[in-house]
């Protein structure tokens, strides 16, 4: 059998998605349909029941799923002008597809799908019969306001997943096991990285002393990595005035996603919702040579968001975070080598971190969109330079129409983590809008005024999303070098505690982090803990090793590595780090 294209399994899901809306109106008649297309790896539909759907429900919907299949039902195409669709679907009591239709535009004809006695609104495609669909779980259920909008009724929205094969099928199934046992939220918990509290607010992590020690090691090695690249590290504040978000832009596109201004005596503040035009101002605090050129200004900068409830999830959408925010000015003759000299660092980061496999995808503006700002000049200039760039660089790329910031094109890194899932992380835009819109300027060689051009770009992205990635992807046993904890010593007995601690000032004096575990427990279960802590290194010392002066070496799932001196044992973590420590 030929491999499966992308586009064979979307149709099959989004046949799925249709058996799956049969089978809920046939257990749940008055349902009304909302949508249902299919997602990576699944399809979904959101339903209006007529009585709560629960999770308990999803095994009887499955079992009438399969039912319908075996019925063999022809799958046909309907096409009708759009009056008569309307009475079709306001005949069949469907709401929703009344206001579907009702934005489509009038000289179209309207697309429907037929399966025995079910009818539903689609262009489709779909597959020929029922009976094609054999391999498909029904995953989970949860609530979905009817066009994103909280507004709006909340509807119940069912997961499920089909694939061509039961092996496919079955293959999937054991991911999603694996993704549930490294879920970041479980193992965030349980390692004492990060907690979410109710009393402080929804998406807004308190991070634990482990947790701020994996911030600041990530923090650290990033900082280091720009000093030595030119880039200039400075700090703004959490709020800024409503105006200078009026001017760049922001305000007007995405106040939705904004907190509300605060009154401050007679002026308007915000939560400060991304840092460039804070950069922007310091950019202007003096006026510019070509020779100050590029100037490349970095923060960890704390940005807040107003996200919707149903869509915060653990670390990976939240509703404050802090990002590797850089922003360089630049001529226009620099901009290709800058723009290469930060995808070099993007990369570096990615090897570091052990994503090493991702997708490129460029970020152009849909030219019948009116979401963006600037002239159609300053867009091209822009989309030319990343194309250009990218293609000179020989990086393997996709163009993604539509996907531009409204300021700029820009291309995105998708790192793929160990379970195959692809994680967008790393994003570089090019920029001529913005300083149009601030007025920047530089003076030439020829003594004249000049616009510069900026470059917006964050390895990390948000260090919140990367770490609850990251916790993922190693499952919470991080490399040595991230490891909140890299050593944790173990003394025997009591009498052996001195030594643990000589032990520890001189791994900490080298620049390693360690504890002692000094409580009066019996040694294989002090080393049980530090297995389930996911401690890289264990060092369990007695009376030989103290009379020795050497360390029993224990590995995080390898098992005991025999006994060396404590110089032996720094050579082989500076090894395994690679010289460095962070």
């Amino acid at each position: 059998m030929a491999q499966a294209t992308m586009t064979d399994l979307e149709t099959l899901r989004h046949s799925t998605a249709h058996l799956m809306a049969q089978a809920v109106c046939e257990l749940f008649p008055g349902t009304k349909l909302a949508i249902g297309p299919p997602i990576e790896d699944g399809f979904y539909y959101d339903v209006d029941p007529p009585q709560p759907i629960t999770g308990d429900d999803l095994p009887r919907i499955e079992e009438r799923m399969r039912e319908i299949a075996a019925r063999d039902l022809p799958i046909e195409r309907i096409e009708l002008p759009r009056i008569d669709a309307l009475k079709l679907v306001r005949e069949l009591g469907q709401d929703y597809k009344v206001q579907i239709i009702e934005e489509i535009p009038e000289e179209e004809t309207i697309s429907f799908y037929r399966q025995g006695d079910f009818i539903d609104l689609c262009r489709g495609p779909h597959v020929e019969r029922t009976s094609q669909i054999k391999h498909f779980k029904l995953l989970s259920i949860a609530g979905a306001y009817w066009r994103g909008d909280a507004r709006n009724k909340m509807l119940t929205r069912l997961y499920g997943t089909a694939w061509f094969t039961e092996e496919e099928l079955q293959d999937y199934l054991q991911r999603m096991e694996e993704a549930k046992r490294r879920d970041h939220r479980k193992l965030g918990r349980e390692l004492g990285i990060f907690l979410i509290s109710p009393e402080v607010g929804s998406g807004l992590p308190l991070w634990l002393p482990k947790g701020a020690i994996l911030r600041d090691t990530l923090e650290t090695f990033l900082k280091k990595e720009q000093l030595k690249r030119g880039y200039l590290p400075v700090v703004t504040p959490h709020i800024g005035k409503l105006d200078l978000y009026k001017t760049s832009g922001h305000w007007y596109k995405y106040q939705e996603s904004m907190f509300h201004p605060i009154q401050v005596e007679d002026e308007e503040y915000m939560l400060k919702p991304m840092n460039c035009p804070h950069h922007i101002q310091i950019y202007k605090s003096e006026t510019r040579s070509y020779r100050d050129l590029p100037l490349r200004l970095a923060e960890f900068g704390t940005v807040y968001r107003y996200e919707q409830s149903g869509e915060l999830g653990g670390l990976t959408r939240v509703r404050g975070f802090t990002v590797d925010d850089s922003h360089i000015f630049v001529t226009p003759d620099q901009l290709e080598d800058e723009f290469k000299n930060v995808v070099e660092l993007v990369l570096y980061v990615f090897e570091r971190l052990g994503l090493e496999e991702y997708h490129a995808r460029v970020g152009l503006r849909d030219p019948k969109s009116d979401k963006y700002v600037g002239s159609d000049e300053a867009w091209e200039q822009a989309q030319q330079a990343i194309l250009q760039a990218v293609q000179h660089m020989g990086i393997q790329y996709t163009v993604a129409e539509g996907e531009a910031a409204f300021y700029g094109p820009k291309l995105d890194f998708l790192a793929k983590d160990c379970l195959g899932r692809m994680w967008q992380l790393g994003t570089v835009q090019v920029d001529y809008t913005l300083p149009e819109r601030f007025d920047l300027e530089y003076i030439g060689p020829d003594g004249q005024p000049h616009r510069p051009v900026m470059i917006h770009r964050a390895p990390f992205g948000s260090l919140e999303r990367l770490i609850g990635i990251l916790i993922e992807h190693y499952a919470g046993a991080f490399p040595l070098w991230l490891a909140p904890v890299q050593v944790i010593v173990l003394p025997i007995a009591d009498r052996h505690v001195p030594y643990a601690q000589q032990i520890r000032q001189r791994l900490e004096e080298e620049g390693f982090r360690v504890e002692v575990d000094a409580r009066n427990e019996k040694t294989g279960f002090k080393v049980r803990e530090a297995e389930l802590q996911k401690i890289p290194y264990m060092l369990v010392v007695g009376d030989r090793d103290m009379a020795n002066q050497t360390v029993s070496v224990r590995k995080r799932s390898a098992g005991d590595q025999g006994a060396m001196t404590l110089d032996a044992f720094i050579a082989r973590l500076r090894e395994e780090m690679g010289g460095k420590a962070y």
